[in-house]
């Protein structure tokens, strides 16, 4: 376990630390906090800051005791769960969103990992709930604890405000820990390499179970008084509609690479319609360069970056479209509130231009897993979190993911990084997604198996494949078999589910493409 961060020593007591929506109550109270497009209600600070009281106090009296419990949440965004979240951390709970594309033997599996008091859902999820186990109401309204008695005051910058489930891509979902403390620097993190301040809209349509909606847009928008604009659902034509109206005036938007793609494909898109936000951000995967390329046509930063459970931002291309067009395979420049250590197998760090895992140090890292001491020991070395990444830093500080640790593979002695071979494929116009994993192999130890996801009505032929492969890529690099598939398993922040695509599709007989 690594010694706990002490935010005293950094920000002193009393400061915006200790609750950011009551700061900007009391300093903007009439300025709009969140617009939620479903129900068109708005809510100022002063409105919300008073929801936070009220809520807090109704939980409260509800739960016989709220320090440290957990408060579960299977719903779409709204601005009930945006209360809900921000009022456990009022009142010392503990609030646990969860992922509502989940099965019920999948939630049980959490629920049971973190034994809420009380788990709120949304009706439409109602038998999910049901299945979990957890003893659960319906989600709240405003009007449900209208007459609480305001529960005043906030719990200890170190106690744990949130779990967040890690999306799941190499097996069980861990909890990962999320003190009021690493919220605020993540957030912070974010509000500094995203030039997000008071004036600025955010839409919000990833989901408040990932850290990206709901530390990364919503704590950050909340934190630094801007507007927080809550869709439940991300419907390309709808976001469209919503950059280009005037009374809300987004400027900041945060996607996963394949919604980003999906603007572009929807019918009402037009070039240039959008070069009035600020950034579009993304993050989750890898973007292809060719997306980055269309957007930066049509005159909006794309800007991509790297985040994660644990620690939120970890690094992001500045918002300069001409380092998003020089660094295209980037994650950019390390945020500013973490140290980084780009680091060998044999534990010393490496030099520029090669490759090593990222570890990370800051306020924004979590203190560890929930209930898993053995993981939470195995992942940090010396108050350092391994992040399980290999990445490259240019000579001029960018960064760049290499793979996963544990997803690359040896092929004939060399290494060889799944990512690289991705990226690749999806260069190829007939190729609409594209996941690259190791298999055993008898006379190389390991080769690549590609499972292959072609557009709509287009075929891709295995010798386009293969001609397009060794034109880019040494020989040992290109994927040795191919799978075709309708489409790859990956996470609500669009990574591959590699363990899924095991299990789901049969790698072990594979068409042979070399």
């Amino acid at each position: 376990m690594p010694p706990a961060n002490d935010v005293h020593a950094l920000a002193g007591v009393g400061l915006m630390t200790a609750d950011p929506v009551g700061y900007r109550a009391r300093v903007t109270p009439e300025k709009t906090a969140i617009i939620e497009i479903a129900t068109g209600r708005r809510l100022s600070y002063a409105e919300l800051d008073r929801h936070l009281e009220r809520c807090a106090g109704w939980l409260s009296r509800e739960v016989s005791s709220l320090d440290g419990a957990r408060i579960a949440a299977l719903g779409r965004n709204s601005i009930a769960q945006v209360v809900l979240a921000m009022a456990c951390q009022r009142s010392g709970a503990i609030f646990v969103p969860l992922n509502w594309r989940l099965t019920g033997p999948e939630l049980a599996a959490l629920v049971g990992d973190c034994a809420p008091a009380v788990l709120f859902h949304d009706a439409e999820f109602a038998a999910s709930a049901a299945a979990s186990g957890a003893a659960r109401r319906e989600m709240l309204d405003l009007a449900a604890f209208a007459d609480a008695e305001p529960l005043l005051g906030v719990a200890p910058s170190s106690a744990p405000a949130a779990l967040l489930y890690t999306s799941g891509t190499t097996g069980a979902p861990k909890g990962v820990i999320i003190t009021r403390q690493n919220a605020f620097f993540a957030a912070l993190n974010f509000a500094l390499v995203g030039e997000i301040g008071p004036a600025s809209v955010v839409l919000a349509d990833l989901p408040l179970f990932h850290t990206i909606g709901l530390v990364a847009v919503t704590r950050t928008t909340l934190t630094m008084g801007g507007t927080l604009v809550l869709s439940d659902r991300f419907l390309a034509a709808r976001s469209l509609a919503c950059f280009s109206d005037p009374a809300v005036g987004v400027s900041h938007y945060f996607c996963v690479p394949q919604m980003a793609a999906a603007l572009r494909a929807e019918p009402g898109y037009v070039a240039g319609r959008l070069a009035h936000l600020h950034a579009i951000f993304l993050g989750g995967a890898p973007p292809p360069q060719a997306l980055i390329e269309a957007f930066l046509g049509d005159g909006v930063a794309l800007v991509n970056g790297y985040g994660m459970s644990e620690a939120g931002t970890v690094a992001h291309i500045p918002i300069d479209r001409a380092a998003i067009a020089a660094h295209p395979s980037a994650i950019g420049l390390p945020a500013p509130l973490l140290e980084t250590r780009i680091v060998g197998l044999d534990g010393i760090d490496v030099a520029d231009g090669e490759a090593g895992e990222l570890w990370i140090r800051g306020p924004s890292v979590t203190p560890g897993y929930w209930q898993r001491p053995a993981e939470t020991a195995a992942a940090f070395i010396d108050g350092w979190l391994r992040t399980g990444d290999l990445v490259r830093r240019a000579a001029d500080g960018f960064l760049s993911v290499v793979d996963r640790l544990k997803d690359m593979y040896i092929s004939g002695g060399e290494n060889v990084y799944p990512a690289e071979v991705e990226a690749a494929l999806l260069a190829l116009t007939g190729i609409a997604d594209a996941a690259v994993v190791g298999v055993p192999d008898a006379r190389w130890g390991e080769v690549g198996v590609a499972v292959i996801v072609a557009p709509a009505g287009q075929r891709v032929t295995e010798a386009e494949i293969r001609a397009h492969c060794t034109a880019r890529l040494a020989r040992y690099k290109c994927p040795a078999r191919l799978v075709f598939a309708e489409s790859i398993p990956r996470t609500p922040a669009g990574k591959v589910q590699k363990h899924l695509l095991r299990q789901t599709l049969d790698l072990s007989e594979p068409r042979n493409i070399a």
